[in-house]
């Protein structure tokens, strides 16, 4: 992208300025750019101008940043491609809640610029990593005391942050969410059954609000787990078997197209769906003791 004719007589300015050994001058007009969106780049006694990145851009999860620090909760979200979704998601938040967003990209930030502000943060991960490591990395720099992680398919349709902040608050349950169920023995645990609101075993990320301290104390997620629905399982039983309890509510959210499920390949579904769950039943199966009163 070209930089304005403008633009680029601050770089040539800022030249001047370095050559005279102006280096207060050089700062303030790079500061200048910065504000304006430009990058000034020196190379030898030349510059090169880039766009400055809306975003945060890092090669790995370790480059990651504390985010929200004394927030009392924020919204998380894992966008991997479909961005467009992640926009709509972003702008329905927007139209009852001013909660900090925090967006992890898996791929291309794409048209997630559009919702970049002071309130609603994007990072890009450019290296591959699972669902269940950006899970575990998000409830680490996300430095609210609650954290709210959903779906980028998950709309709101009314303020849904302010329930589920007060049951949190409230320091009955651990954790707090829109879909879940109760693990079902009669199948020797092979299914989860969905009863409605009231407490469970598991909850799913759709729309999954945690105390962050008991997340990170049992662990967080499997950092093997790649794919979501059995990370969720996985998570909300060593959640219950910490003592934590689970609770699934009513919330004014409407579910758009899940392309987790629709729109991952069948095949990969499968393998993971089985490895992930297989693992699960190793660990948990026939512990009853940490389920909770069936219903």
């Amino acid at each position: 992208m070209k930089a304005p004719d403008e633009i680029w007589r601050l770089g040539e300015d800022r030249k001047k300025a370095r050559v005279a050994k102006d280096f207060g001058e050089a700062d303030r007009i790079r500061d200048h750019l910065l504000s304006l969106g430009w990058e000034i780049i020196d190379i030898g006694g030349e510059f090169e101008l880039k766009p400055k990145l809306r975003y945060l851009e890092v090669a790995n999860l370790t480059g990651l940043k504390p985010a929200f620090d004394g927030a009392e909760i924020a919204i998380a979200m894992i966008v991997d491609e479909f961005t467009e979704d992640a926009v709509e998601t972003v702008q329905s938040i927007r139209k009852f809640t001013n909660t900090p967003i925090y967006i992890l990209c898996l791929a291309e930030v794409g048209v997630l610029v559009e919702v970049i502000d002071a309130s609603t943060v994007v990072v890009r991960i450019l290296d591959d990593c699972g669902w269940g490591q950006a899970a575990n990395a998000i409830l680490k720099v996300v430095s609210s005391q609650y954290v709210i992680l959903m779906d980028p398919s998950t709309r709101f349709a009314a303020d849904a942050v302010a329930p589920v902040f007060a049951q949190l608050q409230a320091g009955e349950f651990a954790a707090v969410g829109w879909r879940g169920g109760l693990i079902n023995v009669e199948d020797e645990w092979r299914s989860v059954e969905d009863k409605g609101t009231g407490e469970v075993d598991v909850l799913f990320s759709y729309f999954l609000a945690l105390n962050r301290e008991s997340a990170l104390e049992v662990g967080g997620f499997n950092v093997r787990a790649f794919y979501y629905r059995n990370a969720d399982i996985e998570f909300s039983l060593r959640l219950r078997q910490a003592g934590g309890r689970l609770l699934q509510m009513d919330l004014p959210l409407v579910q758009a197209r899940h392309h987790g499920y629709h729109d991952t390949d069948p095949e990969f579904r499968e393998v993971q769906s089985k490895k992930n769950y297989d693992r699960i039943l190793e660990r948990f199966r026939g512990k009853n003791a940490i389920l909770c009163p069936r219903r």
